[in-house]
């Protein structure tokens, strides 16, 4: 079995990639141990088991794909029953695999596990419920998984609380602390005399996951100030929502402040254009971020990228209204493709040109031209060239949304030529790959 922490100080250092643990080859053995009475299951979704004398207190439970995984791990481990279940955020992978330690209690007459959580999870599993087919198809898309299903049942926490919280388990003291960041509902988990600190989804050895295309709302400047928050806290083990622990006082702090000095660096540089009355375009143009923070291992903009927090920052003080005119009523996409390729000569000229574009390198200006050749024209030439402009575009992304997005038009595109639908396709595209379901 791999050492956890020896890995985890080598990809730390960029001397390996994380490509074992997102294999799921580190849960192979069931439970890793990281001290006495504390274990990690690194799913998709990382969960933390605490033993305790009054029971076992999990930090967030996974996903439903792992959830009977991660009750036989837990109970290859101890039979001691589920006291306590916090979730970090309401997200799918993180507060959907308590199931089978439900079904348990009922089937033996235990109380059943206490699930506390921040106050919004509630209106988001709400909200969760009247979007049902709208999240369904943003992940179908943003992971390639056109099995992909949307829960419809939902655990909800038996307590709330609003800012923060303490629990004592059988002598473990647990303080919760509630901020916003990637969601409106997170909770951080400091244990303070063990010194271990569960961050939840504010650390993913990513660049911050705040920009996030087809989700609601994310927060940028609390994010950083969580980060800050939590960097002082002397915390000698971070253990985040995905990923490895990353240990050691003194680099935990470093982890901490380079993220939050990330996002402070985007959020400074768009709030300062936005009051000096630039335009989203103009910013999003403009922003750069500090290629030595983005070069680190754990830093890389691999999920999410520094250009889409802009836009979430835009979004959140700026509304929908980007600065362009032609934007505030615009004509309907396929009426503007058309009268572009009446003026180019035609929608295959201007799916030619895009492929020249992309051949340049010039992806977003291909990309757009690609897309307005396909909103005139449904002729294969056109299908053709948008499926090869996308193609070379979802290459070139380093980010899983953006690689989503594009992969997804190619699919589209793909459809229509061979006269079926984006399902079809994307089923016939993923055949034998492990997909996400839920």
């Amino acid at each position: 079995m791999t050492d956890i922490f020896e890995y985890a100080d080598r990809a730390w250092r960029g001397e390996e990639s994380l490509r074992a643990y997102h294999s799921g080859a580190l849960r192979e053995d069931g439970l890793v141990r990281l001290a006495e009475g504390l274990h990690m299951w690194p799913a998709f979704g990382n969960v933390y088991v605490l033993e305790t004398s009054e029971g076992l207190f999990l930090y967030d439970t996974g996903d439903r794909r792992t959830a009977q995984d991660l009750h036989a791990a837990v109970r290859a481990l101890t039979a001691d029953r589920v006291h306590t279940a916090v979730y970090s955020h309401g997200h799918v992978d993180h507060a959907f695999g308590l199931g089978p330690f439900d079904a348990e209690a009922r089937e033996n007459g235990w109380t059943q596990p206490t699930v506390l959580a921040h106050e919004n999870v509630v209106p988001r599993f709400d909200r969760y419920r009247r979007t049902h087919g709208y999240n369904e198809s943003i992940n179908r898309r943003q992971f390639q998984a056109p099995d992909f299903r949307w829960p419809v049942e939902y655990r909800y926490p038996d307590v709330t609380y609003r800012e923060q919280a303490s629990l004592n388990l059988g002598g473990e003291r647990i303080e919760l602390r509630h901020a916003r960041g990637e969601t409106d509902d997170c909770t951080i988990a400091w244990l303070p005399e063990r010194k271990v600190l569960f961050s939840g989804d504010f650390f993913i050895w990513s660049s911050p996951n705040a920009g996030n295309p087809q989700k609601v709302q994310r927060f940028a400047l609390e994010w950083a100030q969580a980060l800050r928050w939590m960097a002082g806290l002397g915390a000698e083990t971070l253990l985040p929502g995905h990923g490895l622990p990353v240990v050691g006082e003194a680099r935990v702090r470093e982890t901490l402040e380079n993220a939050a000095e990330l996002l402070e660096s985007v959020y400074g540089t768009a709030l300062d254009m936005m009051n000096a009355g630039a335009t989203l375009d103009e910013i999003v143009q403009a922003v750069r971020m500090p290629e030595h923070l983005l070069t680190l291992p754990y830093l890389r903009p691999s999920y999410d990228e520094p250009e889409f927090v802009v836009r979430n920052i835009w979004r959140l003080y700026g509304g929908w209204y980007d600065g362009n005119p032609a934007h505030l009523k615009p004509s309907p996409q396929a009426e503007l493709g058309a009268e572009l390729a009446s003026l180019a000569g035609g929608a295959e000229r201007l799916a030619r040109r895009a492929r020249e574009l992309a051949e340049q390198g010039r992806h977003r200006l291909a990309g757009e031209l690609a897309q307005f050749a396909a909103d005139a024209s449904g002729e294969a030439e056109v299908h053709e060239a948008r499926a090869a402009v996308f193609s070379q575009m979802e290459k070139a992304a380093t980010s899983t949304m953006a690689k989503g997005i594009y992969a997804w038009a190619v699919v589209e595109s793909e459809a229509a030529l061979a006269g079926t639908d984006a399902l079809t396709e994307l089923r016939s595209r993923t055949a034998g790959r492990m997909r996400w379901s839920v």
